[in-house]
């Protein structure tokens, strides 16, 4: 099914594009958050008059995104885990570790905006990627302590 996306989406494409996506996924996630319209005449002329703003939508987008990425990097993310002799963890650092983390500090973070390239399983210094916006990729630092 061809949509014109009102919305920047990872790995799919940025606003305005006109792209074939899996007709349930269209029909299940993407109109019902409003973030594509179907392909036909009637939205290609309606979606020129709404362009201005979605574009301005999209620029707040960019500029949270960029300043998330500010405030991420204003904190060190430390945890403090039990370990072995050979500083192995019991147990491992997860998404969902880092974005409590991260809440506590009142910076909200999607799972998806988030790689672990290599799991955390021992002390030291691990890093992550976060990419909260399409393009805008920041690699950061995760210091595991031993308690």
């Amino acid at each position: 099914m061809k949509v014109i996306l009102t919305t920047t989406i990872k790995k799919l494409g940025k606003v305005g594009d006109k792209v074939n996506v899996k007709t349930g996924y269209a029909r299940n996630f993407l109109f019902p958050n409003n973030m594509a319209l179907r392909e036909n005449k009637k939205n290609n002329e309606y979606y020129e008059k709404i362009k201005d703003d979605v574009k301005q939508k999209e620029e707040i987008k960019l500029k949270e995104a960029k300043e998330l990425i500010v405030n991420i990097k204003k904190i060190k993310i430390t945890f403090n885990k039990e370990a072995d002799e050979k500083d192995q963890l019991f147990g491992s650092i997860s998404k969902k570790d880092i974005i409590q983390y991260l809440m506590i500090n009142n910076i909200k973070v999607k799972s998806d905006d988030i790689l672990i390239k290599n799991q955390i399983k021992s002390v030291g210094e691990h890093q992550i990627e976060i990419s909260p916006y399409e393009d805008i990729i920041e690699e950061i630092t995760v210091i595991v302590n031993k308690n």
